[in-house]
């Protein structure tokens, strides 16, 4: 499978490194833009993908896809799952593709690679085909939408405020922040 040693190639050295990850991420990425009738030497301006974990996976998934949260054609679903949903916007198609839970991997990632080159790829990747209902505030392009938290100050972008008591807040003056303010600057 000479195409899934040349993305395997790739990925593995924008990731650093070639593990478990990368090899999963690989194989779902081929599969799934094939299904969607879509060329990963190309660039596919049509293409948003939803990945569901923050592991090695994703940068798989970003250098075969060639979406980037930057370019908002990546979104992330904080599920921990080696998925990853892949949706045409021009055809509304969209797969959503996971490594066979019967897939047994081996803890020598050379084994590991050798095993999943060797096999057909309805042998590690399950692909399901999916309704994703992308709403348009959340495609590429330039914010439709922009607002100020009337408490931070700061810019809310894309249809993220709240709106509480007659007034707009960003989530984190609204729910909570991840993270604690030590001093002003």
């Amino acid at each position: 499978m000479q195409d899934f040693e040349y993305y395997l190639k790739k990925a593995g050295d924008y990731h650093g490194h070639i593990c478990a990850g990368i090899v999963y991420g690989t194989r779902i990425s081929l599969a799934a833009m094939k299904a969607l009738g879509l060329n990963p030497d190309l660039k596919n301006k049509n293409l948003i993908v939803y990945t569901e974990i923050d592991r090695c996976m994703t940068d798989a998934v970003q250098v075969i896809s060639g979406c980037h949260l930057g370019h908002r054609s990546m979104k992330y679903v904080d599920y921990g799952k080696f998925a990853a949903t892949f949706v045409n916007t021009d055809t509304g198609k969209a797969v959503r593709g996971t490594i066979k839970e019967d897939f047994k991997s081996s803890d020598d990632v050379n084994e590991l690679i050798k095993t999943v080159a060797s096999l057909q790829e309805d042998a590690v990747v399950n692909l399901q085909e999916v309704k994703v209902a992308i709403p348009e505030i959340d495609l590429p392009g330039f914010p439709q939408q922009k607002a100020v938290c009337s408490a931070c100050g700061e810019r809310i972008m894309d249809g993220r405020e709240v709106n509480k008591n007659g007034a707009v807040y960003c989530r984190a003056c609204a729910n909570g922040k991840y993270y604690q303010q030590v001093e002003r600057w």
